[in-house]
């Protein structure tokens, strides 16, 4: 409420927020999507605005504050910013370096290390598997029920939902939250009897500040120790322990220089020939993306060549797509933002190649590839690949896997466009991604109760005396209900989200026309739409990689800290994207960018 309510340019004046406010605006469910480079002041549209038009930021900045901001403030990413700002306000104070005995350099080095989402991300990483890890699940969950208003219909079902999950994980006897959060851990049984409103918030207020008590004087410690040793061990992270160093061999912090904000600007586009047009800016990047895996894929089956193993996490979405043995069952540490899993799973007694095609199929259409070296876009023969034209159903898996990262535009457009229908088959497709990572991660809280409850729930939510009234196949369904009930995994979820995409395939068109609209009417007020762009040069192929995989691991990240994609296991991956980010100079995605090219 507190950033919702915060003018846009004294929030943009925060390092840390902008980082977190890049990552959300490159998700690529949306039209629009720009990147702010707080160093300079610049801001980069995409797709680019004709070159005749010279708005200024303050357009800019109003169209942020109305039709982007209250989606963030929404969204998973804006938790974990909250999240994280308490822990630096923590690192910085006198109460932290007088009780942990750490010196100025030590707060600058942790801060350092644990800002933005890809700082988070490193976090959470560290603490998964331990108490620290549902700690911070908890105070997550209890953050955003204590922003809801039960009493008001639109947020009521929210509200039970994350009820049900807290009953079902962390309010449990025996659990980690109620072990460690002792001071009120005597009031948890009861407090499902109480009848007052306040009486429970209170409850849940006094458990979440001891869980985020317990994370700053236990789990913060234990991640520096962990950062020095891992940045001691890795070339990239040298200049910045040298810094460090400096900075410990002094006897007082240097004194910080309050350097004037930049003036902030709009990068001047070259222009492109065509209208203004967010869909066709998507369908050419996921063409190129799409040319270039198929081109790799068709030079390694000429040849009989394995995909070349890249330095990262074990078992990639890579080695997923490319393996047609392992289709059969989920590697270790998958990428695929469904599986959540840390453990090998198999699927017994299921039609292994019904399994295989449709995992298949979702591997090539949910998420764009990381291509190797090898497969650069200057070297792609052009001639190699037949082009086929690029549909919006091509990328809409993609899109929609972005969406609840995003704070759920797409449903608010839906609504407001009063499709109820369609609006309860996009929550059913996002109940089923959230399904996913419950039910293929064995090593979660109670894992089997939360994915039975979760199961039921969406049985009873959108099946139940309903399978003849969806628009869906009434195979799917029936075989949906017969797993979901047992909390089981099913490829037919797979089946049942594609289905659900060709039914919104042409409304989601329709939103990304209207998203366009709004973008110009506050850029070009009194134009009309779509506004044609002078001719000039088209973006670049390397530009569109560049665009492509910055969307792409805005997903990534986001997704991770949402918990429907895995989070890799730390590697030196982690210690070169520590040593690339700059938060003012584009912060986590850029230095994801910037590592994986």
């Amino acid at each position: 409420a507190s950033i919702a309510s915060t003018d846009m340019r004294l929030l943009l004046q925060d390092d840390v927020f902008v980082d977190f406010f890049n990552t959300f605006l490159n998700l690529p469910v949306f039209g629009q999507t720009p990147l702010y480079i707080s160093g300079t002041g610049r801001w980069y549209l995409w797709p680019e605005l004709p070159s005749h038009l010279d708005p200024g930021p303050a357009a800019l900045l109003a169209w942020l504050e109305k039709h982007r901001l209250p989606h963030f403030c929404k969204s998973s990413l804006c938790l974990h910013l909250v999240l994280c700002q308490r822990l630096l306000a923590f690192i910085r104070s006198g109460e932290a370096a007088e009780l942990l005995n750490w010196q100025g350099a030590d707060q600058w080095l942790l801060e350092r290390c644990i800002s933005g989402s890809q700082g988070m991300r490193h976090f959470c990483a560290f603490v998964q598997g331990t108490a620290g890890e549902e700690l911070i699940d908890f105070w997550l969950i209890t953050e955003r029920l204590l922003g809801l208003d039960e009493s008001e219909g639109s947020q009521r079902e929210l509200f039970l939902s994350l009820v049900l999950r807290l009953r079902a994980t962390h309010l449990r006897e025996g659990s980690s939250v109620t072990t460690l959060c002792t001071t009120v851990a005597g009031s948890v049984p009861k407090a499902t009897h109480i009848q007052s409103i306040s009486t429970r918030r209170e409850i849940l207020s006094k458990m979440q500040e001891q869980a985020l008590l317990m994370i700053q004087i236990y789990w913060l410690p234990k991640f520096f120790v962990h950062c020095k040793m891992g940045m001691e061990e890795e070339e990239w992270c040298q200049p910045l322990l040298q810094e460090y160093q400096e900075r410990l061999s002094c006897w007082q912090e240097p004194p910080g220089l309050s350097e004037p904000f930049p003036t902030m600007h709009i990068k001047r586009s070259q222009g492109v020939s065509g209208p203004y047009c967010s869909l066709k800016a998507k369908a050419e990047t996921w063409a190129l993306v799409k040319e270039g895996r198929d081109t790799q894929e068709l030079k390694m089956a000429t040849f009989g060549v394995k995909p070349e193993q890249q330095p990262g996490p074990a078992g990639s979405m890579e080695e997923l797509c490319l393996d047609k043995d392992a289709l059969g069952s989920i590697p270790q540490q998958s990428q695929h933002p469904a599986f959540g899993g840390r453990g090998r799973v198999t699927f017994p007694g299921r039609p292994q190649s019904s399994a295989k095609q449709d995992l298949e199929n979702l591997c090539k259409e949910k998420i764009l590839p990381h291509l190797p070296p090898s497969a650069s876009f200057a070297r792609l023969p052009s001639q190699a690949v037949k082009k086929k034209p690029v549909k919006t159903l091509d990328f809409l898996l993609w899109a929609l896997s972005a969406e609840v990262c995003a704070g759920r535009p797409f449903r608010d457009f839906l609504q407001s466009q009063n499709w109820p229908m369609e609006t309860h088959l996009l929550d059913l497709w996002h109940d089923l991604e959230e399904f996913l990572p419950v039910v293929l991660d064995s090593n979660r809280e109670n894992s089997f109760l939360l994915r039975r409850l979760i199961g039921e729930k969406i049985c009873k939510t959108y099946l139940e005396g309903n399978i003849e009234k969806l628009p869906l196949e009434t195979r799917t369904l029936v075989s949906l209900w017969n797993h979901l009930m047992c909390g089981e995994f099913s490829p037919w979820i797979f089946r049942a989200q594609k289905e659900i995409c060709k039914v919104l395939c042409g409304l989601y068109e329709e939103f990304l026309a209207a998203d366009d609209r709004t973008f110009l009417q506050f850029m070009a007020p009194g134009m009309d739409v779509p506004v044609p762009r002078v001719p000039g040069h088209a973006a670049g192929r390397g530009e569109q990689l560049y665009l492509s995989q910055r969307m792409n691991q805005a997903l990534e990240l986001s997704q991770a800290l949402h918990g429907t994609r895995s989070l890799e296991g730390l590697s030196s991956k982690h210690w070169q994207l520590l040593a690339a980010r700059d938060l003012q100079k584009g912060g986590s995605i850029q230095a994801e960018v910037e590592v994986l090219l």
